[in-house]
């Protein structure tokens, strides 16, 4: 399979952006509506605080677990593939760090009046590091191990993770595509460079 271009991964990334956070108020107002209609009033779910609170431990120990299994049963292939996904979620927070400056956007809860965090969270909004390292850790994965049943519920727990951030009214839905994208695109970007590197 040949990858796409790392400048156009980046370069979509950086768009991805600019176009969720200079909408038009017809987008914006679709933005804060299907919010509205997920976030609750009492956003106490356990399931899905579950979810936004396993996207880092779980970002983490992927490829730290990989990395002993691969070290136990001296398989340098899984062992390069941890490597690959420690990479895909570094490069994930680095680049959502910067388009959190970059973007500088409010949270939901700062702006209306009508939305209810389940925590009042500090930082910007656009995008989410929840997010974020979920969809990069799945894609690495999947990318890595092409069965259904490591694709699949790889996916449905970063989709889980992504729901989650609106369901507790930290995040825009914009601000969840956007983290897509970049988690996706840091996935690829580590799967290049690793190809590259380790040929």
């Amino acid at each position: 399979m040949k990858l796409p271009n790392i400048k156009t991964f980046l370069a979509s990334i950086f768009f991805t952006g600019c176009f969720f956070i200079t909408s038009n108020s017809n987008a914006q107002n679709w933005d804060i509506n299907l919010l509205r209609s997920i976030n609750p009033q009492d956003p106490n779910s356990a399931v899905w605080k579950g979810f936004t609170n396993s996207s880092y431990p779980l970002s983490v120990a992927t490829p730290i677990t990989l990395w002993v299994d691969g070290k136990i049963d001296r398989n340098k292939k899984t062992e390069h593939n941890a490597y690959e996904i420690a990479g895909s979620v570094i490069i994930a927070a680095g680049a959502t760090e910067a388009m959190k400056i970059i973007f500088d956007r409010p949270r939901p809860f700062e702006k209306y009046d009508d939305v209810y965090p389940y925590q009042y969270e500090t930082g910007q909004s656009f995008p989410s590091g929840h997010a974020s390292l979920a969809f990069a850790t799945a894609t690495s994965l999947s990318l890595e191990y092409k069965k259904w049943y490591v694709v699949v519920p790889a996916y449905a727990w970063a989709f889980g993770v992504g729901y989650s951030r609106l369901y507790l009214g930290a995040h825009y839905p914009t601000d969840v595509i956007g983290s897509a994208v970049t988690g996706a695109g840091s996935a690829f970007i580590s799967h290049w460079v690793s190809k590259k590197i380790f040929k």
